[in-house]
């Protein structure tokens, strides 16, 4: 299919399923499809964020921010870390996204609404996703994917749309940072935020701080690694690191590389 028969098939799939509750985590793929929604004609689509410790706490704004701007009816669920999740188990992934699932779902039930749909692309099923048996297993649809369109493809449609978010960079949530079976704390989040906050400002995008007890391992992109290491730029990133608690600060000659904590068998 072309860009654009999957373009309209995704507004066919929107339109035959007459109301549904988007699980709205912030990224590119959940806003693009709240987006489209929000244009589909005799259709109710509402948004549901879900706010945990180990969500970055600007992309919940960000998505209450993105509601009101395409006028969709935008709810926040807030929680603290699931008790299945604390120690950061391997299939912590499943585990929270069943408890988040369950948690949107008695949102849909109050608002009379039986579908759920979630930001799930055509590429994910190639990649790492534990996360999605729970999808299965909830019973969550994922319009995206049903219409066949890649990430790339999503953001090239969000670039024809003129929305901000096609060019917003991925990301995962905060218990990636950490090895799994570490016992998880609000305050260890905090901080892991913070300090891929302060890269992030000495223009270190995409990059990812991964926590090994008082060790902060930096990984970044493969160009970015000759920048960090000047003089001046080394010892702000070792200072402001320091300053949050990290008491040794490392950079991975690997570079960046997505699910580098993951353990898979």
């Amino acid at each position: 299919m072309t860009l654009s028969e999957k373009h309209n098939k995704l507004r066919e799939i929107l339109s035959d399923a007459g109301s549904a509750v988007i699980a709205l985590s912030g990224g590119t793929d959940s806003s693009f499809l709240a987006s489209v929604a929000s244009t589909v004609d005799g259709a109710r689509f509402m948004a549901v964020t879900v706010n945990t410790p180990y969500m970055f706490a600007s992309e919940v704004s960000e998505a209450a921010v993105f509601c009101r701007s395409i006028g969709m009816q935008h709810r926040e669920i807030t929680f603290g870390i699931p008790e299945s999740v604390t120690g950061n188990p391997p299939d912590r992934c499943y585990l929270c996204k069943t408890v988040v699932i369950k948690a949107i779902r008695k949102v849909a039930a109050e608002e009379n609404i039986m579908t759920i749909f979630d930001g799930t692309n055509a590429d994910d099923v190639n990649d790492y996703r534990p996360g999605m048996k729970a999808l299965e297993e909830q019973k969550v649809r994922s319009p995206l994917l049903e219409a066949g369109l890649t990430k790339e493809e999503i953001r090239a449609l969000a670039r024809s749309a003129g929305l901000g978010i096609s060019e917003k960079l991925s990301n995962s949530c905060l218990l990636t940072r950490f090895p799994h079976d570490t016992l998880i704390t609000p305050d260890e989040l905090r901080k892991a935020e913070k300090a891929e906050l302060l890269l992030a400002r000495m223009g270190f995008t995409a990059s990812r701080i991964r926590v090994h007890g008082d060790i902060a391992r930096i990984e970044l992109r493969k160009e970015q690694l000759s920048g960090i290491i000047s003089g001046e730029v080394r010892e702000k990133v070792v200072s402001g690191l320091k300053e949050l608690g990290y008491r040794y600060i490392t950079i991975d000659l690997e570079g960046y590389r997505s699910g580098s904590m993951n353990i898979i068998s």
